[in-house]
């Protein structure tokens, strides 16, 4: 074993340093679609509370001397809820489409692995 490691060294260190690019290919890509994640729900979590709450005033304004101001608070509410709902059924879409973290330099481990073991078992022979 130790007669091959001169002559494994070369690729080893080739291996190597792929594996950091691809690391750092995946953390930029896991970076780059988490930034946008976050960016785009902080904009329709504010924009969204925003017009909630101008909704809400609005109806709660025009009912408030009828005597359907207590059923449109109920039915706001059943509104949100069903809108909560929606929302927790996209995003759990979207997580399980979600690549998994360092993919690929599993992916490629894995195959090297194999080769790898090849080498070092043809050597000892």
């Amino acid at each position: 074993m130790l007669w091959s490691l001169p002559k494994a060294a070369p690729a080893l260190l080739r291996h190597l340093a792929a594996y950091i690019d691809l690391a750092s290919l995946d953390l930029a890509r896991a970076y780059r679609e988490t930034a946008a994640e976050l960016v785009a729900s902080a904009i329709i979590v504010i924009g969204g509370l925003f017009a909630v709450f101008m909704g809400c005033l609005a109806v709660v304004a025009y009912t408030w001397d009828t005597p359907h101001r207590l059923s449109a608070i109920g039915w706001m509410g059943g509104g949100f809820l069903a809108v909560a709902l929606v929302a927790a059924a996209y995003r759990s879409r979207i997580v399980r489409a979600k690549s998994p973290f360092m993919d690929s330099v599993r992916r490629e481990w894995q195959e090297d692995r194999v080769l790898l073991e090849r080498i070092l078992s043809s050597e000892e022979d």
